[in-house]
């Protein structure tokens, strides 16, 4: 009995925290992770590239970026800072997250040199 209890406690719990994050703004996981994703490549993007370009302003390009970003996936700055925080305060939700993403930066990886090796043939 005081299994079951723990159990149905277990998954209210999940259930309240997920609409406790879908009521304050907080991004899911799947939405958080593509957005972040695109914004870590456009700070990668803009320190291999438009940092060694004297004529811009690598800041300025690196906002304008995000704001593309943002509105391709229809999220706000604020939105996206607010759920930021939230992951880095809920360090098991971020940590899988993180992992998602490490996983889908190798499966690209692997893809890459497939392509390549098979080019060479």
């Amino acid at each position: 009995m005081k299994q079951f209890i723990v159990t149905i406690l277990f998954f209210c719990s999940i259930g309240c925290n997920n609409k406790e994050k879908k009521n304050s703004g907080i991004l899911d996981r799947e939405k958080m992770q593509a957005v972040l994703w695109d914004i870590i490549e456009a700070d990668v993007f803009t320190e291999q590239f438009i940092k060694k370009d004297s004529l811009k302003n690598a800041a300025v390009e690196n906002a304008q970026l995000q704001n593309k970003i943002f509105s391709m996936h229809q999220v706000t700055k604020a939105d996206f800072y607010k759920s930021y925080e939230y992951y880095l305060l809920h360090t098991g939700e971020m940590r899988i997250l993180l992992d998602s993403m490490t996983t889908k930066a190798e499966r690209n990886r692997t893809k890459m040199f497939e392509r390549h090796a098979g080019g060479n043939k």
